[in-house]
């Protein structure tokens, strides 16, 4: 830590974490770390372009050039941020929104076909993260499939199917509604290959009508009306910075 620079708790302050007084109580009650170590001394100086300070674990994003964004990307719009065939796409959701969209990265992409959340940011190292498939960062997804789904398909989907580039399988599924001739259905996978779900419910019987992706990690979709775009909170990004060890 070095003795030059900026005291702990304005640095905190400054971040929008609390109020100096309140990161000062923070900071007493041993609630902080600076580059993994418990700081509970109100002297402690940091320099905050390099720093890697967590508040109750989650780190601290300092970086006000950052962008973390959740859209309800539409059924019909394409996840890319810019299309030369003109077709609607991500990109103009953002376009008047946030300076510098073209530097945004998408975490994963959604067909098409395909409504639900889409996480936007221009922090690089996190994004890849987000998308490798060793951190295994859960996506969930609400499917309306064709036909009354038995009870144990759900075990078939977690044991795994087959599909021509290999097996897969789910972490989670379970039946959240019937109507007659479909079933609503929620599904929980850290897959991230084209169309996985679609495929996956395809390969046991039962193809899929509507989709929606409510959740990656602990981001949820919640009221979010489809087109619209939000700032992640404070408290989402940290706790995607813990999911994927950053």
């Amino acid at each position: 830590m070095a003795e030059e620079g900026v005291r702990l708790q304005k640095v905190l302050s400054q971040a929008g974490i609390a109020s100096r007084r309140v990161a000062e109580r923070m900071i007493t009650d041993g609630r902080v770390e600076v580059d993994g170590r418990l700081v509970t001394e109100l002297g402690a100086r940091v320099d905050p372009s390099v720093a890697d300070i967590r508040v109750d674990g989650s780190r601290v994003i300092l970086d006000d050039t950052l962008v973390y964004l959740a859209i309800n990307k539409p059924r019909g719009m394409l996840s890319t941020m810019s299309d030369e065939r003109g077709r609607p796409c991500v990109g103009d959701l953002v376009e008047h929104r946030v300076r510098g969209n073209k530097k945004l990265f998408h975490v994963g992409r959604l067909d098409a076909d395909t409504e639900g959340l889409l996480l936007l940011t221009n922090d690089g190292e996190l994004a890849h993260r987000l998308m490798h498939p060793s951190y295994e960062i859960p996506k969930t997804y609400v499917a309306t499939v064709i036909g009354t789904v038995p009870r144990g398909l759900g075990k078939k989907l977690r044991a795994g199917v087959e599909l021509d580039d290999g097996p897969a399988h789910v972490d989670d599924f379970a039946v959240v509604d019937t109507v007659p001739g479909k079933t609503l259905v929620k599904v929980t996978l850290h897959e991230g290959r084209n169309r996985i779900v679609r495929r996956m419910l395809a390969a046991v019987d039962f193809p899929v009508q509507e989709l929606v992706r409510t959740d990656i990690g602990s981001v949820a979709l919640g009221d979010q009306r489809p087109g619209s775009i939000r700032a992640l909170s404070r408290k989402e990004v940290g706790e995607l910075y813990q999911a994927v060890g950053m």
